[in-house]
């Protein structure tokens, strides 16, 4: 008697237990690299001018998966937004906290936030705060709340820097650390503003300069 084949076991044999099928294709992308790409379009094209295609295309990312790691336009946003500004804030933070004298460390902080500002392949895209985020703002509470909070936080640390200053005699009893911090915090935005426009940065260290004579005294350069 001839003994008939039998069928490959893989055909008929029942899927184990315990052992999850495969479907589609592995995750590819990397979510902090993905989330980078989507910070930079949005700082160059702000919230409403960027569309899921653009995000699509940036990240490298189809739709779904764009929402599975991120949620919809307006969470990757947010999200972009919480990366700008944790970005912003390493950069920065050793240099409020560090000991020096008190124009060194305006002139230090003013040339972070100018390299942060006039960085970008396509051109420079200052501030996410001030170009894109404070549009934003005017509408949707949970932006603003960010934006509120990310301005009391910069003119905390810069009055902190002031009122170690004072402390320290660089400045006259008389001066006003809250009222210095603002105007540090202004100078900032200006700045910001000005990098979009494509203000030469020559221009803007000297605006920079101009601004810092008025906070120290020009009688007290180092």
């Amino acid at each position: 008697m001839v003994q008939k084949s039998k069928p490959p076991a893989a055909a008929n044999e029942p899927e184990r237990r315990g052992e999850p099928k495969r479907r589609g294709r592995p995750r590819t992308y990397e979510p902090d690299v993905a989330l980078g790409k989507a910070l930079d379009l949005f700082r160059r094209q702000g919230f409403a001018a960027t569309s899921l295609d653009d995000l699509s295309e940036a990240t490298g990312m189809n739709r779904p998966s764009l929402y599975g790691a991120f949620g919809d336009k307006r969470e990757l946003y947010i999200k972009s937004y919480q990366r700008y500004r944790e970005d912003a804030r390493a950069s920065m933070v050793e240099i409020f906290r560090e000991e020096m004298p008190l124009r060194q460390r305006l002139e230090r902080i003013y040339a972070a936030a100018l390299n942060i500002y006039l960085s970008g392949e396509t051109g420079p895209r200052g501030c996410f705060t001030v170009v894109t985020a404070a549009s934003e703002a005017v509408g949707d509470p949970e932006i603003r709340a960010m934006v509120l909070e990310g301005l009391a936080e910069l003119d905390k640390a810069f009055a902190n820097c002031f009122r170690r200053a004072k402390e320290k005699g660089e400045l006259p009893a008389g001066a006003d650390p809250a009222a210095l911090a603002q105007l540090a915090s202004a100078t900032v935005h200006t700045i910001a503003i000005r990098s979009r426009a494509r203000v030469p940065r020559k221009e803007l260290e000297g605006i920079v300069k101009g601004a810092i004579d008025l906070m120290v005294g020009a009688g007290t350069r180092s």
